[in-house]
């Protein structure tokens, strides 16, 4: 069936500027980490998709190795970006990144060196069926290669046309000013840091935030949704076919001391009409420096829960500070090892 996307599609979403560039984001962007590689019906993958541009959604974040298997997910949004949104490219934000392993042998291993980096986007662009992404991001921090031939490598991307921004993904507050300053000084200037950011994941707030204001980049967090954990899935405990119940699962462990902070929030969300699923996305955007949140979806409905927390009421003092009690660090941040350097 043709796809014609919706005509009010622009009618019903404030965007926010990219720190001080002229590019605007949605406050939620769809993020294809999850659901979007073999695990997931095709037919679902292209309904989502196509519901979240009709709600005004206009930026998809993917990255080399989302699936699976890596690479699926650049690979099937390719696919439906060429049979539903080609008329509308010029009308989409689309980001991939490079930094974590990807292929067999040194040079795909990840990291930030120029061969693997600039490999890494040429192959993305292939999978996607593009000329260019919109942004393109080192996604980590690779302590063993200099920042310097990292940024070299964004900067390379950037005046070769293929890709119009270059950001950066759970950098350290220092690492972010250092490579700020190296890309400022090459003459590509980082658009925008990507890090975690949650009610039970807060260390952005101790440098990230004002570094990345006085760089003058935006602020897209993921995994607002602790990967699940501030929903009403573990409300009652962990179920058995949870993520979480999972040997390998990036949030298990969990302690009823978590628990019971989830639950806490759970209800200061009832007390506002919302699930808590929405009152996790609408504190995280409560900052203005956060220019956008990326959310993930397994179906349309979940995709419209979670994008209907823009339409909740604005955070009172009073229930910024009862959440306060509740929302301290709970050990979940995989990624904190990356932003120690």
């Amino acid at each position: 069936m043709t796809y014609d996307a919706a005509p009010d599609r622009y009618d019903h979403t404030d965007y926010r500027a990219t720190g001080r560039s002229g590019l605007k984001l949605p406050p939620l962007s769809l993020g294809l980490w999850q659901n979007f590689g073999i695990d997931r019906p095709e037919e679902t993958q292209r309904a989502i998709l196509r519901r979240a541009f009709d709600r005004g959604v206009t930026h998809f974040d993917l990255a080399n190795n989302y699936g699976p298997p890596y690479g699926r997910a650049e690979e099937n949004f390719g696919r439906y970006l060429a049979d539903d949104f080609k008329p509308y490219r010029d009308e989409l934000i689309i980001s991939t990144k490079a930094g974590w392993d990807m292929w067999p042998g040194p040079y795909g291993q990840g990291g930030g060196s120029r061969k693997y980096v600039l490999a890494s986007l040429d192959q993305s662009l292939e999978r996607l069926g593009l000329d260019y992404v919109d942004i393109f991001y080192s996604h980590r921090f690779d302590p063993e290669t200099p920042v310097e031939e990292t940024m070299m490598a964004l900067d390379t991307a950037v005046r070769s046309g293929r890709a119009l921004y270059a950001g950066i993904s759970s950098y350290s507050g220092a690492k972010t000013r250092e490579a700020a300053t190296i890309a400022r000084d090459l003459g590509t200037p980082l658009l925008i840091h990507q890090p975690s950011y949650s009610m039970l994941n807060r260390w952005i707030e101790e440098d990230l935030l004002d570094e990345l204001e006085e760089q003058g980049m935006g602020c897209i967090v993921f995994t607002a949704l602790a990967q699940g954990l501030l929903t009403d899935r573990y409300l009652d405990g962990v179920p058995d076919d949870s993520r979480a119940a999972r040997s390998d699962s990036t949030i298990a462990g969990l302690d009823d001391d978590v628990l019971r902070r989830v639950r806490a929030l759970n209800e200061i969300a009832v007390g506002r009409g919302q699930k808590l699923a929405q009152l996790a996305l609408q504190w995280v955007l409560r900052d203005s420096r956060v220019t956008s949140a990326v959310i993930g979806a397994s179906s349309v409905e979940q995709l419209d829960t979670n994008l209907d927390a823009l339409d909740g009421a604005r955070l009172t003092d009073d229930e910024l500070a009862e959440i306060d009690k509740h929302a301290v660090e709970s050990g979940i941040n995989l990624w904190a090892k990356q932003t120690e350097e």
